[in-house]
């Protein structure tokens, strides 16, 4: 029984991992064929023959530069995570450990904002950027939302899970809030912070719509809002499309893999308090 069991959970992993593998490989094969090969009908999985068709046309296209797009995307991402994880940290900090009149409050009202549409604030948030001056720039893309609700919440349950006695130990020997929290609390938070961190760059890397509100100029855009130009009206050039994808693919892949131990640690740690 033992065996069955064992093989039926095997085989449920593997029908999962296909599911979500399948697609990858799809548009992997597909950014390696020709046009006229991506237009067969019906479609074949393997190119006939194998072609770099789609990658020349992003790499040498001047009038849609997906490399300007890919680093204005790997920038704004990479900005945007390291301020959502400067004040995401620091008022989880507050909220777990410091004791001052409201708390209970303002953390009631910061998770109530996780319940609102984000769609409900582009108009609020676009008249917002315009009087500062940031439409059609980067900071459009990196500042808005890097006060994170979700990182607050997710950083001061884990916060919470670390034992009070060690920053006792700390305010003991001399140490100010500052120290204990920059010494003790973030050194033994890396993995709630690693998966903040991934999950704050996946969710600016692939934002499209508020990119396609906020940006005008060709050069300015991020890698999905530019990626949605590729799109012809009459005619879907698949293999371009898909080696856009690819392209925009690797660097939530490379993240996820180097990061993915302490996301599991995180996510396992940061739901035993509350």
């Amino acid at each position: 029984m033992t065996n069955v069991r064992r093989v039926a959970r095997y085989g449920a992993l593997l029908l999962i991992t296909a599911v979500f593998v399948t697609p990858l490989v799809w548009m992997a094969l597909t950014s390696l064929k020709t046009y006229e090969d991506a237009q067969q009908d019906p479609p074949s999985w393997l190119p006939h023959p194998f072609s770099t068709y789609g990658f020349d046309q992003i790499l040498h296209n001047t009038a849609n530069p997906v490399l300007r797009w890919f680093l204005n995307s790997m920038l704004a991402a990479s900005l945007h995570t390291l301020l959502v994880l400067v004040t995401a940290s620091m008022a989880a900090y507050a909220l777990a450990r410091l004791r001052f009149r409201g708390r209970k409050v303002s953390f009631a009202l910061i998770v109530g904002t996780l319940f609102l549409p984000p769609t409900s604030l582009i108009i609020p948030n676009f008249v917002i950027a315009d009087r500062l001056g940031w439409i059609d720039t980067l900071t459009v893309i990196v500042v808005p939302g890097a006060a994170s609700a979700f990182g607050v919440f997710f950083l001061r349950q884990f916060f919470l899970s670390i034992p009070a006695e060690l920053e006792e130990a700390a305010v003991l020997d001399g140490a100010n809030h500052w120290q204990v929290f920059s010494q003790v609390l973030l050194p033994l938070s890396k993995p709630a912070l690693a998966t903040l961190a991934v999950l704050s760059f996946l969710t600016n890397w692939n934002d499209f719509l508020w990119p396609v509100y906020v940006l005008f100029s060709p050069e300015r855009l991020t890698l999905p809002a530019g990626l949605g130009l590729l799109q012809g009206a009459y005619v879907t050039d698949y293999p371009v499309i898909m080696a856009g994808a690819v392209l925009a693919s690797v660097p939530v892949m490379i993240l996820f893999v180097l990061a993915q131990r302490h996301i599991i640690q995180g996510v396992s740690r940061s739901g035993l308090k509350g």
